[in-house]
């Protein structure tokens, strides 16, 4: 909503002269639809989820390797607001073996981290979520290029950061202005 927008709702004058609202609805999230993509950082390497190590990394991919899927085809769950919100809320989830896997943020020793946890994402979210995160443009030069904010800690967006041989999932803080490749992310259709 812009500065110069007024939102008006109906009001009920009730006995003792209080005042009640007529269908405001509270700030809760519905999913909407699922796209089914694979996730590439600046460097053309997929995100592949690993949960028996606990880790999520983007590497580089055979085509042989991709056809698989294993870890590295997500669903990634978009949300109906009833509140407006910087950026359109998704969720990501994603498939190993016969086992379904969500991606949430917790806090482990005053450090955030992402984790993948067995289960399926909500159909409906009452309020505050560590599922959740706010889909961007990148930069408005970069149209097909996404960076995703967490929801429940402004500033903090998923990216990916060197650690040995791997390049790990990771949330890194950002000031507002700042353009960080390793938070540049592209959706693509896996390619059959």
């Amino acid at each position: 909503m812009n500065p110069e927008e007024i939102l008006v709702y109906a009001v009920k004058l009730g006995e003792n002269f209080c005042l009640y609202f007529d269908e405001l609805e509270c700030d809760a999230l519905c999913k909407d639809k699922t796209l089914h993509r694979v996730l590439r950082n600046v460097n053309s390497q997929l995100l592949v989820v690993r949960p028996d190590l606990n880790v999520a990394a983007f590497e580089n991919v055979t085509d042989q390797e991709m056809q698989s899927g294993k870890g590295m085809l997500f669903s990634i769950h978009c949300y109906k607001t009833t509140m407006p919100l910087a950026g359109l809320p998704v969720a990501f989830s994603v498939q190993v073996e016969d086992k379904s896997y969500y991606m949430c943020c917790e806090r482990e020793c005053g450090e955030m981290i992402i984790r993948f946890k067995e289960g399926e994402v909500p159909k409906e979210i009452p309020g505050e979520s560590n599922i959740i995160f706010f889909k961007k443009t990148f930069t408005s030069c970069c149209p097909n290029a996404f960076k995703f904010e967490y929801s429940m800690e402004r500033g903090m967006f998923l990216a990916f950061e060197e650690e040995g041989s791997l390049r790990k999932l990771i949330l890194k803080k950002l000031s507002k202005d700042e353009v960080d490749e390793t938070m540049k992310m592209s959706l693509q259709v896996r390619s059959e």
